[in-house]
């Protein structure tokens, strides 16, 4: 039997109740079921992961087929993460390398999306309540692209759209993705983006992770392309993007970047709000970002409704991350829970049930 949690209530699985709870306790044996913020048990499983990658035996046959490597992922390694961190629902993504390395033609792509969207689905039905989805899209393939938004979301009910930093070089706010974007903003469609191996610099330091640095410096590159490139984040106001990693680069560049709303004649047209405006209208999550200087930095850039849970499984832990968050000391219990489930709830409602 599938241990099944929903996101409002902690219920243990029969099986591993019958054979220890009289000896242990329920706190002992369900050490997800914990209050916001601390490793106290006698809470619930409240938090909800909305950067947990997995990686389904197509695509990752796929991967093999082009000798690229990703970190081991299974089910039962979710389940037991999720329950030791104290994670009632997971929105799933598929693990690095991405999309723009899959199979190099557009049908093959397309095929692929659907074959991870489906598992996905399948992933969150027979683990009711304890998986949502981010669904994979053949970006930057607009006709496949604009097939598979319909058939997520209207057909496997995905929670949102998941798309990377940049696609060949160019990033999310290219004017050539637009009538994308444009079905995604009709959608008011949640879009979760992860970061992706830059075109331009993959190689430019080979002694170091390209995640160390490239990674969360993409990430930035996107969000401003965004505002500047195209005017896309003034243009689709209703797509609710979630940028992980706290944003990358983009609370310690602020200054620039409102330093060129003042230069730039173009960036007044293309941002007619402001840059903070655009910031803060954005979602962060916090895989990777929980330490102090990333999260004064980006208290100081998007309000606590706006920072939602993110651990980046498989290759960091929730503790890390609730560990970062309850050890800040900036934050109150109020917050904690806002970042930890409501935000998500909020952005995602269909969790709720």
């Amino acid at each position: 039997m599938n241990a099944r949690f929903d996101v409002v209530t902690c219920v243990p699985p029969r099986r591993r109740f019958l054979t220890g709870a009289a000896a242990l306790g329920a706190a002992a044996l369900f050490p997800g079921c914990q209050s916001a913020g601390t490793g106290m048990t006698g809470g619930k499983p409240h938090r909800v992961d909305v950067h947990h990658h997995i990686a389904p035996t197509a695509y990752s046959s796929a991967l093999k087929a082009m000798m690229r490597r990703h970190a081991r992922w299974s089910v039962e390694a979710s389940l037991e993460e999720m329950d030791k961190s104290g994670i009632a629902t997971a929105l799933t993504s598929l693990i690095n390398p991405g999309m723009q390395a899959w199979v190099g033609d557009a049908a093959g792509s397309r095929r692929m999306a659907r074959e991870a969207n489906e598992y996905a689905t399948r992933l969150a039905r027979d683990h009711r309540g304890r998986f949502g989805t981010f669904a994979s899209i053949p970006f930057p393939d607009v006709e496949g692209s604009l097939a598979e938004i319909e058939y997520a979301l209207d057909t496997l009910k995905a929670e949102g759209i998941y798309l990377w930093t940049s696609y060949g070089g160019k990033l999310l706010g290219d004017p050539d993705f637009f009538p994308i974007l444009e079905e995604l903003n009709r959608r008011k469609a949640v879009v979760y983006t992860h970061p992706a191996t830059p075109a331009c610099c993959s190689k430019i330091m080979p002694w170091i992770s390209i995640n160390a640095i490239e990674g969360p410096v993409d990430t930035t590159r996107t969000m401003i392309s965004l505002i500047f490139h195209g005017g896309a984040a003034h243009r689709f106001p209703d797509i609710r993007w979630i940028f992980s990693h706290s944003g990358g680069v983009t609370p310690f560049l602020v200054s620039r970047f409102e330093r060129h709303m003042i230069d730039s004649k173009n960036a007044r047209k293309m941002a007619p709000n402001g840059v903070m405006h655009e910031l803060r209208k954005f979602y962060y999550d916090t895989a990777q970002g929980n330490h102090p200087g990333a999260l004064d930095a980006l208290r100081r850039v998007a309000p606590v409704s706006h920072i939602v849970y993110g651990t980046d499984f498989p290759f960091r832990s929730g503790a890390e991350v609730s560990g970062g968050l309850s050890g800040h000391g900036g934050f109150s219990h109020s917050d904690l829970m806002a970042i930890e489930r409501e935000n998500a709830l909020q952005l995602m409602p269909g969790l709720k049930t």
